[in-house]
């Protein structure tokens, strides 16, 4: 499946590396990362609206969609800063030295980390329902740190989660397509095939980066806070209205990492760009004002 209109292409970021992206409009350019278990399709109607004016890209991740799927050798194939520094690559090799980047679920850890790591290339930031690693885990914890058992389970050494998930795989990414939506006509049989699809055949590097996101990110972040690093560009956050629930307040943890910080609460299920489209682009809209 493709999002109507956009031209498709495979850029080369890294080492061989290429990532399958759509690109449409003409503007300044905004880049959309998508999320577990999605794939760019996700960002389907928020790009359609965006590419009136504005040059809008969305690329699959690595180890995602029809990207490439190196193996995690090192540990570091599927670090965010790797997966960052893919993103930059990628709007350069497409003639953007700057650009705006919005990101949900894993693909705004990636846009914090590329956030954090290239200020000079990151003009403004949106992150869509979900918290900076560090304090995603410090938040965890007793009966309520059931809703990311997943996150548990693919931290585990290589072996066991990717046999576990791979002896039933649409029906463990299934499980949160149904779960994470208040809406389920948002995701619509044909895309939904796609997301598992997509899914099914990446269990591996799916794990790698959420192994990644209990290691190696872990000692990134860890580095940048005690160095005081912050994002230095305007932030938009959206999230859904959970916070209060499991007994936090979301909005002052992302101030500790951005300082122009705009936290809007959005009335959806997890995957807002799908359920509550006109909402997230009014919302992207008023960054890119800012």
């Amino acid at each position: 499946m493709e999002i109507k209109g956009f031209d498709y292409q495979r850029v080369t970021v890294a080492d061989g590396v290429t990532l399958q992206t759509a690109v449409g409009g003409s503007g300044s350019p905004v880049v959309l990362l998508h999320g577990f278990p999605q794939t760019h399709l996700m960002w389907r109607h928020v790009a359609a609206d965006l590419a009136a004016d504005h040059t809008v890209i969305c690329p699959d991740l690595r180890g995602y969609g029809a990207s490439d799927k190196p193996a995690d050798t090192d540990g570091e194939r599927y670090a965010k800063r790797t997966m960052a520094a893919d993103i930059v690559a990628l709007a350069r090799a497409l003639g953007h030295e700057r650009f705006a980047l919005a990101g949900h679920d894993r693909g705004a850890l990636v846009a914090v980390r590329a956030g954090l790591d290239h200020p000079d290339a990151v003009t403004h930031l949106a992150a869509l329902d979900v918290l900076p690693t560090l304090d995603m885990w410090d938040v965890l914890h007793g009966t309520t740190a059931a809703v990311g058992f997943h996150l548990y389970l693919m931290a585990q050494p290589p072996g066991l989660p990717e046999r576990l998930i791979s002896g039933s795989p649409d029906a463990f990414f299934g499980h949160f397509l149904d779960v994470w939506t208040r809406n389920p006509e948002a995701i619509p049989a044909d895309v939904r095939a796609a997301y598992l699809a997509a899914s099914r055949s990446a269990v591996t590097s799916i794990v790698a980066d959420y192994r990644a996101t209990a290691g190696i990110d872990v000692a990134h972040d860890q580095a940048d806070r005690a160095a005081g690093n912050r994002l230095r560009m305007p932030v938009t956050v959206l999230q859904q209205d959970w916070g209060a629930a499991l007994g936090y307040d979301a909005a002052e943890l992302w101030r500790a990492w951005a300082p122009d910080l705009e936290h809007r609460t959005v009335s959806s299920g997890h995957f807002m760009a799908e359920e509550a489209p006109a909402e997230v682009v009014e919302a992207l809209r008023t960054l890119l004002a800012r």
